[in-house]
């Protein structure tokens, strides 16, 4: 069942937005939408690195600061890694291949140590 506040909230992608993302994004909101979030997120998961986050912005808030856009090109869930495309793993930069572990490998099983008295 979906939580009430969770759909009041002034960033429907909330749960889902890493710190970085969140950062940029609460340069929009208001210091009542900031009051928002900082509640949900105390009676929610109450993670220390995001509830300092929105106090310190509500506290520039609070002290004259202007909502701005924010930065649009900030982490989004829905976007993957913020946008970049895939991964930058190419055949070049893997690694080149090794020795199978000395546990063996399913074609060529390990052998058990000797009992040592």
């Amino acid at each position: 069942m979906a939580d009430p506040a969770r759909t009041t909230l002034p960033l429907p992608d909330y749960d889902h937005l890493p710190i970085g993302g969140l950062e940029s994004r609460v340069r929009s909101l208001s210091a009542d939408e900031v009051e928002a979030l900082l509640a949900y997120e105390r009676s929610h998961a109450d993670r220390l690195p995001v509830t300092e986050l929105l106090g310190s912005r509500l506290e520039q808030l609070r002290a004259g600061a202007e909502p701005t856009s924010g930065d649009p090109n900030a982490l989004r869930p829905e976007s993957g890694h913020g946008g970049q495309g895939g991964s930058r793993v190419t055949p070049a930069t893997s690694p080149q291949p090794h020795s199978a572990p000395p546990h063996g490998t399913p074609d060529q099983p390990g052998q058990p140590k000797a009992n040592r008295t």
